[in-house]
């Protein structure tokens, strides 16, 4: 089977993509799970084929979610709602299209969740036919010196607040050097501007974690990095990457641009209060 067919949209490919975000989902958990007394209250469980993940004390949608969830499993969103919020989370969910089925809507209705957006999950070969902007030098981090700029590039790029930073920082400083992760820093005129992150596993490559400075955005950086990121996922191997993004962002929008193409939409649902 040629690369192109592999590619075209099938339930097990979808499944696939999604397996890989969570399995970066985890790993970044995972870091946090490690600090002595688990004190960001790291937790997830399996309910059949999904998986609820909670933060108690990190309000990120990320880590504060339910994903995987499956046509045939409406009884038992109730216990996810319950086992989030014990521990802190909302019990946003996820659902990918061809997962879905009308019962989960109605069981999600009838206990007070709305459908309220849309992500977006994104797919391409690993070629490098995608030209980067000129200007613009892109590091792969591996020394402690280069560590420090990616951070803050990253809590410019994510506006973490400066009396947050410290904590922040030290929270995702261990990044560096964990098993399949290649982190990068782009810079311009030698300034640290914007990071990203390939995630490799199981042979795929997964776009993760771009953020641009403010200061700098609209210069072209987040496509420097997702040519950067195409040309060591090809080198390393992989069958395909993926990405995924809020429908229609400009991150969205510029993996259009770099050849990937819209593999299916997760349907977002929230409480509505």
């Amino acid at each position: 089977m040629n690369s192109i067919s592999r590619l075209v949209p099938s339930l097990a490919l979808s499944r696939r993509v999604n397996e890989t975000a969570l399995a970066y989902t985890f790993a970044r958990m995972k870091v946090l799970e490690r600090i002595p007394g688990n004190p960001v209250g790291i937790a997830f469980r399996a309910f059949g084929d999904a998986t609820a993940l909670a933060a108690r004390d990190l309000p990120s949608t990320s880590f504060n979610r339910v994903v995987g969830l499956r046509a045939g499993q409406a009884h038992l969103i109730q216990q996810m709602i319950e086992w989030s919020r014990d521990r802190g989370a909302c019990g946003r969910f996820e659902i990918a299209a061809g997962d879905y089925e009308p019962d989960l809507g109605r069981e999600l209705t009838r206990l007070g969740f709305y459908q309220s957006g849309f992500s977006a999950a994104l797919i391409r070969e690993p070629k490098a036919d995608f030209r980067a902007p000129t200007g613009i030098s892109i590091e792969r981090i591996s020394t402690a010196a280069e560590m420090e700029d990616f951070l803050d590039a990253y809590v410019a790029g994510w506006s973490i607040p400066e009396a947050m930073s410290d904590e922040f920082k030290a929270n995702v400083r261990p990044w560096s050097g964990q098993p399949g992760w290649l982190l990068y820093v782009a810079r311009i005129e030698g300034k640290p501007a914007a990071t990203a992150i390939l995630f490799l596993h199981d042979g795929v490559g997964y776009f993760a974690d771009s953020a641009t400075d403010p200061n700098f955005r609209g210069r072209g950086l987040h496509a420097a990095l997702l040519c950067r990121r195409l040309l060591d996922a090809k080198a390393a191997g992989v069958e395909f990457v993926c990405s995924g993004a809020d429908y229609l962002s400009t991150s969205h929008r510029n993996m259009e641009r770099a050849g990937m193409r819209l593999l299916f939409l997760r349907a977002i649902w929230t409480p509505l209060a």
